[in-house]
Parts: C-alpha cells; structure tokens; sequence
C-alpha cells in the first residue's frame, strides 16, 4: 500500500526519509521555507573566491557506522578529510583535543604518555567524585588550569552562561589523549563530499517520486489531504509555540577574505574570554583537494536565538527540560505525524546519526504500512 507523503523541511532528515519511501512508490511532496536544500549543512561556491563554503558553519562527516558512510558515498563522491583543530589561548596555538602534545607545550614539559597520565592526575581535583556539572567535571578530568585555559571561557562565550550550569555530559564526550594523535575525530570513516553537501542532498531528492517546494514555509493547514506527515521543523513550532519557545543559541558569521592562507588551518578556536568570537574557520582548507589563491573566513559569534534567527544548538538546560516534556508529551498525542531529526526531537545530533536515525524511521514507517498500520507519532524518545 502506498501514501501520500508530506515531509517538512529538506535537510537530511527528510531527504533520506523522502528517497527510502519513494524508492517503495510512495508519492513525496516535500516542503522547504530556505531557498535550498540540506539544512545547516548548505554549501555553495563563495562568488568572489571559488572556495566551497559551509553557509552555517563547518561540517565534517565521520561515523562508525557502515552502512551509514556506504549511503552517502552511493549519492557523492567523497575525499579523505582528517579534521584537526588548532586554539589560541594567551599568546600560543595548541592543538585539540587536548593530547601529549597540548599537555606538555602547555606545562613546559616532555612527558611519556604515562608520565603524563600520572601529571594529570595530579593536576585533577580528585575530592569530586561525582561531578554534577561542566566545571565540576574538567576540574576531576583535567585540573584547574586546563580548563581555565582551553574550556572555561570558550564555553561561557559558546553558551552563555557560567560552566557551573552546564551539564557535565558535555565534556564527557570530549577526550583527553596520551598520544600525539591530533585527530579531532576517531571514527573509521571521514571525509567530505567533494561537491558538498547540498549536491550530496539534491542527489538523494533526485528522483520522480519527490517534488520539492523551496520557498515555502509550512502550516499545520497544509498537512490536511496527507496519509502522514514527516517534521523536521522546530518541535515547538508544530504548536505553534503556544506555551513557549524551546531555546537555542544561534551563531552570527562574519565573513572577511584574505590573499594566501589567512591561519593555516580550517579551524582555529579562541578560548580566551576576551575575544568575542569563539572561532575562525577558513573554508578553502575544508576542501584540500581543491587549489585558491584567495581565502573566504568567517569570524563565528554566539549569542541566544531569536524568532527569525537560524536555531543551531538546542539548550536543554533546566527552564527547557520542563517546557520539553510538555512539548514531548503533546508530540506523542499527535496523529498522523513523526517528529523527526534535530529541530524536530530537540537534540543535538550529529549527521551520521541524523541519517541512521532516518533510514530506522522510513523503515519502520514501510514495514507498518506494508501490514496495513498507522505509524507512531513519536519515533525518538527527546527527554
């Protein structure tokens, strides 16, 4: 049995979601308020230098997931990238994560990995044992002077708010290395597609099940006529934010242009508090395989989002927790719906598992209908 299908929003989420279900011969409209497609992952040449920009921001695919990285190189060709970070704090650049390296530029040293694991330990705050917060948990990982040099103030301006409000699990995904291994990534499988992602994802939309309508913000009326409706969007914005937006903090980008190689490097944070933006990333450097003699950056701030401003990364601090699982609860009420991707289950998620999470979901969606049942609303539990 086929459906009529609405997918809102034409980033990963409903590209793959949209290509699994109309390879089955389910009819696909797909709607897009942005003028393109894939999301904050929208690349587009820069006119003025030819470099390959990231519009949002720097995306770099890696997984360990197979099946996953089979995907997207079956739609884009895609070129070795091993992503490196560089950051400046006081007057030096140091390398991130932190690893043996940063350890003993740092502190003036030349420690064997474990004289280093010893080193550190020492410098960590062994008296908490159960760290309730970000700080609390680089002060038992890394000891006071790491984390003022490479967290504290990075964080604050990334955020917004005090580290002491910050949830510890944030750190606890960022590794401290006692190797020389600078790899800000340890996945099997890294790279960038060489054409960028926007081609990636008009690959994936190609095909005469689908229709696509850019320029076309949704509406809870447009979904009436639909067998079931896949949204990306904002959670809240579903209902309308009838009891209160979720927060976000969004990013301001401040483009310049350089003759040469601007900082060597396609990332450079600044973790001192000082400085207003907490990154420069220089494009040309995302695509090495490519040859520029002009350089296109962009100077990246943080600051809340607004109702017209781009969400990037959900909040979920105590105020939204509440607000969340009202939110969550309605979703799972709602009929003839799945909330999906990041908008959609207000979580931070990485692209790779945006795609998992999507074949699961059309997956799921075709084996029900193929008995003659009605999908879920809520696929992915959000709290």
């Amino acid at each position: 049995m086929t459906s009529d299908i609405l997918i809102v929003g034409a980033g990963l989420s409903g590209a793959v979601i949209g290509r699994q279900l109309a390879e089955l011969g389910h009819k696909i409209t797909l709607m897009e308020q942005r003028d393109h497609v894939a999301g904050n992952c929208h690349c587009a040449r820069d006119p003025e230098t030819g470099v390959m920009v990231h519009v949002y921001g720097p995306h770099i695919f890696h997984t360990d997931d197979a099946e996953v990285w089979d995907y997207v190189n079956h739609y884009a060709k895609f070129q070795p990238f091993n992503h490196r970070v560089k950051t400046t704090s006081g007057d030096q650049v140091y390398s991130l994560p932190v690893n043996l390296h940063t350890i003993n530029q740092f502190f003036g040293t030349a420690h064997s990995p474990q004289e280093a694991v010893e080193f550190l330990a020492k410098q960590a705050d062994t008296s908490l044992g159960d760290p309730q917060n970000f700080e609390q948990q680089a002060l038992r990982m890394i000891g006071p002077q790491l984390y003022e040099a490479f967290f504290k103030g990075y964080t604050q301006k990334q955020w917004g708010v005090d580290p002491t409000h910050l949830p510890a699990a944030i750190l606890r995904r960022l590794p401290v290395r006692f190797t020389y291994d600078d790899s800000y990534f340890s996945h099997a499988f890294q790279g960038m597609p060489e054409q960028g992602y926007t081609h990636l994802v008009t690959r994936i939309l190609d095909h005469p099940n689908i229709t696509v309508h850019l320029n076309t913000p949704f509406t809870r009326a447009q979904a009436v006529g639909f067998d079931h409706v896949f949204y990306s969007g904002p959670l809240d914005g579903w209902f309308e934010y009838d009891i209160g937006r979720l927060g976000y903090r969004t990013l301001d980008f401040e483009r310049f242009t350089h003759q040469g190689d601007y900082q060597g490097c396609a990332v450079m944070n600044y973790a001192d508090e000082h400085v207003p933006w907490t990154r420069i990333t220089e494009h040309k450097h995302f695509a090495p395989w490519e040859s520029h003699a002009g350089s296109v950056l962009y100077r990246e701030v943080s600051r809340p989002c607004g109702p017209q401003d781009p969400p990037f990364y959900p909040i979920r601090l105590t105020e939204e927790q509440a607000l969340l699982h009202q939110y969550a609860a309605r979703a799972q009420a709602e009929q003839g719906v799945t909330f999906v991707g990041r908008l959609g289950t207000y979580r931070y998620l990485d692209m790779d598992v945006t795609i998992r999470e999507a074949l699961d979901t059309a997956r799921h969606f075709a084996a029900l209908t193929a008995k003659g049942q009605a999908m879920q609303a809520f696929m992915v539990s959000v709290l």
